[in-house]
């Protein structure tokens, strides 16, 4: 599994300016960091409800698989640099 995530940085990347930045103006995702980040996402009248966090999910999913696997991939390089 670890080694799957490391080597599909390609389709997650593919995924991630597509999915992940749908509608392109603005970008969708950065709407909805904004309002969890501006504190009224958890509280008030206008509070995210259930359909807005699936949003972050669909939206977000792509970019945390992408850098979950950049990562691996870096720690992956660094472990063979100190092995040689």
């Amino acid at each position: 599994m670890i080694q799957k995530l490391k080597n599909n940085w390609k389709l997650f990347l593919i995924g991630s300016f597509t999915l992940g930045l749908a509608p392109f103006n603005p970008p969708h995702l950065l709407g909805k960091i904004q309002w969890i980040l501006g504190g009224n996402a958890f509280s008030g009248v206008d509070a995210m409800q259930g359909q807005d966090w699936f949003d972050v999910l669909l939206h977000g999913a792509p970019w945390i698989l992408l850098i979950l696997s950049i990562l691996l991939h870096l720690f992956s390089v660094a472990a063979k640099n100190d092995q040689q």
